[in-house]
């Protein structure tokens, strides 16, 4: 399965949710996740999607790492549909919780 397979059924998915998910581009800055999600509350994830056995380079992990530390929730190797599930669980919490409010 290619990543763009992965992505697009991605992308379907976590809108699916309530969640917003876009394409994420940082000119001058690389290494950034291919997703941001945008979810109710102010919610922030952040995704890397790779087709399947493939893995982050050094310079993801690194960026994936300034996030983590800076309190971002970051899903790292998206490429199955376990991992889709996954996020979208995640995405579903956080929208439920909002909710509730």
């Amino acid at each position: 399965m290619l990543e763009k397979t992965i992505e697009s059924k991605f992308k379907r998915a976590v809108e699916a949710t309530g969640a917003r998910c876009l394409k994420f581009v940082s000119p001058g800055f690389t290494g950034v996740p291919d997703r941001i999600i945008l979810l109710p509350g102010g919610t922030v994830f952040f995704a890397e999607l790779k087709a399947p056995k493939k893995t982050e380079r050094k310079r993801q992990e690194y960026v994936q790492g300034i996030l983590r530390n800076m309190g971002f929730t970051v899903f790292s190797s998206v490429n199955t549909d376990e991992k889709i599930l996954e996020v979208t669980h995640r995405c579903r919490e956080v929208v439920r919780n909002v909710k509730a409010i």
